[in-house]
């Protein structure tokens, strides 16, 4: 009884520290980009981040075409080539970044609140999210790196094993192909599609504006409608398909490594899923803690099958992926499949313990506090936020929510939407 008892006020104590966390403001410019603001007046900076439905999701028929368009952006823009635009901003100290995944892509920004230091920073920002040059150096270069990625990552068994399940799970669903794309793909892009991509999806309606820093509301309405100024309206990319539904099944692939990379699983969840607390902590317990879990225990600690064994969700705009993942000797592939998909089946017959919840609970709710704990952690929280639509007192109430999960919600969930029995097997390296 005193045990539950400390566990209930640490819970509460962790709670307490994220409710008094940032207060956020949200509203649109008059282009219609989503705003999410924070202020935090501690340092003399301010950190934006603007995200756009322009995720590898929307590559069609050229797989790797939206993070090829992203990664022109920081190639140069209006009047700078690539040379410029790097000197422009480390000679004032001004960070600029950018990148994609399958959801989303994003420009950040961070800057000092001086007026002339701002100035030349949003005023960069407006042009390179605007007007990019595509010049042909430029598009052979990023190419060129991106091919470099591809083949390095087609080296990696590991690699392999991820790019095969996707593929197999997602089928023609956009979500199947790799963000980096393929040698197919790479070589066929040409300046014409990324002008086509950047013209449809970096446009004001499809984008969010996440702002943190010593800035005042007036002042954070400023920036926001300066970096946009020169985004057309344009209109949001349209919703995605649901996922396919795709039986269970086991690929093999050979693969010359002395280990043996596995990723089992299935379609997982929605962000908006009903099921989402249940599911993010009932897999805290199963595979997702960082030191103990149900699969650590059964796989490596008892039978040291694999130093490296996990699971996670991977929540989406659709359903992203439910994973396992090991990494073993080839001698030991089998036995390390049959113990993971065991352990899965036990998991979703019997629940975590209430000892081993509490514990999960207290973990994630403890630690979340640090999630937060800077400018920069922030304004990736207020971008994600927009992006998928929480509302704007999701940061104060996640704790609670965590808290209140209960082995019953969890053991409900996982044997409702996770077939233990079913479910992909991608097996990639030893003799195959």
């Amino acid at each position: 009884m005193a045990v539950k008892y400390w566990v209930l006020v640490l819970l509460l104590l962790a709670g307490s520290l994220v409710q008094a966390g940032p207060s956020i403001e949200s509203w649109k410019t008059s282009r219609g980009a989503k705003v999410m603001y924070v202020h935090a007046p501690d340092l003399p900076m301010v950190d934006i981040r603007v995200v756009l439905d322009a995720g590898s999701a929307r590559d069609g028929d050229l797989p790797g075409l939206a993070k090829f368009t992203n990664a022109m952006l920081s190639e140069g823009a209006g009047d700078w080539d690539a040379d410029a635009l790097a000197l422009r901003l480390e000679n004032r100290g001004i960070e600029l970044g950018n990148g994609s995944l399958r959801d989303m892509a994003w420009v950040s920004l961070r800057s000092l609140i001086e007026p002339e230091v701002l100035d030349v920073a949003l005023g960069t920002a407006q042009v390179v999210l605007a007007k990019p040059r595509f010049d042909a150096e430029a598009i052979e270069r990023v190419r060129q790196q991106m091919q470099i990625g591809l083949r390095r990552s087609l080296q990696s068994p590991g690699s392999v094993a991820k790019r095969r399940f996707f593929q197999t799970l997602y089928a023609d669903h956009p979500y199947a192909h790799s963000p980096g794309g393929n040698e197919t793909s790479l070589t066929a892009i040409r300046r014409s599609d990324l002008e086509r991509f950047h013209d449809r999806y970096y446009v004001a309606a499809n984008a969010v504006v996440a702002i943190v820093g010593a800035v005042d509301r007036e002042t954070a309405e400023t920036i926001a409608e300066r970096v946009t100024k020169g985004l057309p309206k344009g209109r949001h990319a349209p919703a995605l398909p649901a996922p396919p539904t795709v039986s269970g099944g086991e690929l093999r692939e050979s693969f010359p490594s002395s280990q043996t990379h596995i990723y089992v699983g299935q379609s997982g969840m929605a962000r908006h899923d009903p099921d989402y607390m249940a599911l993010y902590v009932g897999n805290h317990v199963l595979g997702g803690g960082s030191l103990v879990s149900t699969l650590g225990e059964e796989v490596r600690n008892k039978r040291g099958l694999s130093y490296s064994v996990y699971s996670y969700f991977s929540p989406m705009r659709v359903d992203g992926p439910f994973l396992m993942v090991a990494q073993t000797k080839n001698e030991q592939a089998d036995e390390a499949l049959e113990v993971m998909r065991a352990t899965l089946a036990r998991f979703v017959e019997e629940g975590p313990s209430e000892e081993e919840l509490e514990a999960a609970k207290q973990n994630l709710i403890g630690g979340f506090p640090l999630r937060i704990s800077s400018n920069g952690k922030i304004v990736e929280y207020l971008g994600m936020m927009g992006f998928y639509d929480y509302p704007l007192d999701w940061l104060d109430t996640i704790t609670g929510k965590l808290a209140a999960v209960d082995v019953e919600q969890v053991r409900d969930a996982f044997s409702r939407r996770i077939s233990a029995p079913a479910g992909i097997a991608v097996i990639v390296g030893g003799s195959g």
